[in-house]
């Protein structure tokens, strides 16, 4: 045993292991990269399905909210009705107050959740919020205006929930 020292690792040898290290070390970089890249896009994924989500409640309450209002509309201008009839009575009572205080709470309900009377009379016939049933001649009018409102329309929220029923003027 000369020189006492312990076995030797031959030159190449080394090399090899440490090029070997290289490899495995950057197989594990080119791992950690793929899956940190996996990561984003799932995190992009969830983030979109999150919108995509909160836009189909919106629909979804949009859509319940429009349905319970069309269904209110019906007993809003009933109660209008009532007030008006009462209102041209000469006696007024407890009930003419009652009816005006509903109608007129049902009213700031209404408006505050976005409904709005369309206008009819008088303007010109717009298809996209105007639905003409009957035509009427009147020579002192222009053609297409509207004489008379059959049935009020309604937008809520800037769209047509309910489209005025009105007659035309033709010449």
């Amino acid at each position: 045993m000369a020189g006492g020292k312990g076995p030797k690792k031959s030159k190449s040898k080394e090399k090899s292991e440490v090029e070997n290290l290289k490899e495995q070390l950057e197989e594990k970089d080119k791992t950690i990269e793929e899956n940190l890249s996996s990561h984003k896009y799932l995190q992009a994924d969830f983030e979109n399905y999150k919108k995509a989500v909160d836009r189909e409640k919106a629909h979804f309450v949009k859509c319940a909210t429009d349905d319970i209002i069309l269904k209110l509309l019906d007993i809003y201008e009933n109660l209008e009705r009532a007030v008006e009839g009462e209102r041209n009575a000469k006696v007024k009572g407890p009930l003419f107050e009652g009816l005006s205080i509903v109608y007129n709470q049902m009213k700031c309900m209404l408006e505050a959740e976005g409904l709005a009377p369309i206008k009819a009379v008088g303007e010109k016939l717009d298809p996209f919020r105007h639905e003409a049933i009957l035509k009427g001649e009147n020579k002192d009018v222009e053609e297409g205006v509207i004489l008379e409102e059959l049935q009020r329309g309604y937008m809520l929220k800037g769209r047509v929930i309910r489209y005025s029923k009105v007659k035309v003027s033709k010449r």
